[in-house]
């Protein structure tokens, strides 16, 4: 029975070192990290940290909104814990999945980082629509049509999708919206 921390930050700018710090104090012997958006379920370090827990091991985390940032999300991780026998606790919240008020509580948490994140997409959608409509947003520049005309002459001689976007530099996202718009 071992304490294996996670410990998540959503950019570049924001430090992990606190919650290690607060996590190892915690008694956590490994610790997993990650720094990407909370939405994103895809971690690296979520998914390592998957692997790495044996039943009876207990995940630290400071706050639920480290590990999940939908009711979903953390609905599924809590039902994958309890499927593994490991338990989840959060050291600066009250929280506990091993009792029916513990993981009341969990529910209500996850229910305010998702409504936390809704606000602020709100915001920042509203805040985009004022600098379009003031002039002073313009959006990401557009593919250049040169790369375009060259990921339709590859894709019509069988490139595969990854060989195309690593060859032009773009997202395979792009490679695939450029084909759709060419069949418009």
């Amino acid at each position: 029975m071992a304490k294996v921390g996670y410990a998540r930050v959503s950019t570049q700018d924001q430090s992990l070192e606190l919650q290690i710090r607060i996590l190892k104090d915690a008694g956590c012997r490994k610790i997993f990290s990650d720094t990407a958006p909370g939405s994103d379920t895809r971690r690296k370090g979520l998914n390592d940290l998957k692997q790495y827990l044996r039943a009876g091991d207990t995940l630290l985390v400071t706050r639920i909104d480290r590990i999940a940032r939908s009711v979903l999300d953390l609905q599924q991780l809590v039902v994958y814990l309890k499927e593994q026998e490991i338990e989840l606790r959060a050291t600066e919240q009250p929280i506990s999945t091993d009792s029916a008020a513990g993981k009341a509580f969990l529910d209500m948490l996850g229910v305010f980082a998702e409504f936390e994140l809704n606000i602020r997409k709100e915001r920042q959608l509203e805040g985009i629509a004022a600098a379009k409509a003031a002039g002073k947003y313009k959006g990401r520049k557009p593919t250049a049509t040169p790369i375009k005309n060259q990921i339709i002459v590859m894709h019509q001689n069988h490139e595969s999708i990854s060989n195309i976007a690593k060859h032009c530099n773009v997202s395979r996202n792009t490679v695939y919206k450029i084909i759709r718009e060419q069949f418009k």
